[in-house]
């Protein structure tokens, strides 16, 4: 029999949580309360957890790779959200081919790298 699971969420963290909330609801994530200091995001039938928790050398490494249709198009988002002055640690580099794939690197409040894959 073939092991299998039916359900995976990251608990991601965030420096400023009430930042990290507004940000990822400005990327386009549904959010929802969770308990004990979280609250879950969806996207597309995406999901993670954000947790008001924070080690600066966590946040440093943990990285989150998103398939996309369009990495220009979240890189004119992103950069609207990051021009808005709202949320001054965003850092974004312009999309770059990397073998067959356009990449964007985003940093979020909290340091922690997406990569927008298409």
């Amino acid at each position: 029999m073939a092991l299998r699971i039916t359900d995976l969420k990251v608990y991601m963290p965030a420096k400023d949580f009430e930042q990290s909330k507004r940000f990822y609801t400005a990327l386009g994530f549904s959010m929802s309360e969770g308990w004990g200091g979280t609250a879950d995001f969806e996207l597309s039938g995406n999901r993670f957890r954000l947790q008001d928790y924070y080690v600066k050398d966590w946040a440093d490494n943990f990285m989150v790779v998103m398939g996309v249709d369009d990495a220009d198009a979240w890189h004119q988002h992103v950069r609207r959200i990051a021009d808005s002055g709202e949320f001054t640690n965003v850092r974004i580099k312009p999309p770059e081919k990397v073998d067959d794939s356009l990449v964007l690197h985003v940093v979020d409040p909290s340091g922690v790298l997406l990569v927008f894959v298409q």
